[in-house]
């Protein structure tokens, strides 16, 4: 009985391990926007953090060139808490019905 028990756990934790494999890959492929200042600056950023594009109205920064350092800085912490929230929503599918301690969080994702 007691090695049923281990061979289901186990089959559990390799289908949760393909889950979040699939997860991973599939966050690394999707891109968020993140946008400051009603959206005169952009940052497009994948899943894996990365940039890929920014966007800024030039005009809006001829007379003041801060504020569009300001301005970038708040968009791209605007993208990094969205790629937050897709990271965890991804992660809590992909290993949903798998028990998982408080506070564990995914190598590489947390």
């Amino acid at each position: 009985m007691f090695k049923n028990q281990i061979a289901g756990l186990m089959q559990q934790v390799q289908k949760a391990q393909e889950n979040i494999k699939q997860a991973q890959e599939s966050l690394g492929n999707q891109e968020v926007t993140g946008s400051a200042g009603g959206g005169v600056v952009e940052v497009v950023m994948t899943g894996r953090h990365q940039v890929r594009r920014v966007k800024v109205d030039r005009q809006t920064f001829l007379d003041d060139p801060e504020m569009a350092e300001d301005l970038i800085a708040a968009a791209v912490n605007d993208a990094v808490n969205k790629v937050a929230a897709l990271t965890e929503a991804t992660m809590a599918e992909a290993t949903r019905g798998m028990p998982m301690p408080p506070g564990m969080k995914i190598p590489g994702f947390s």
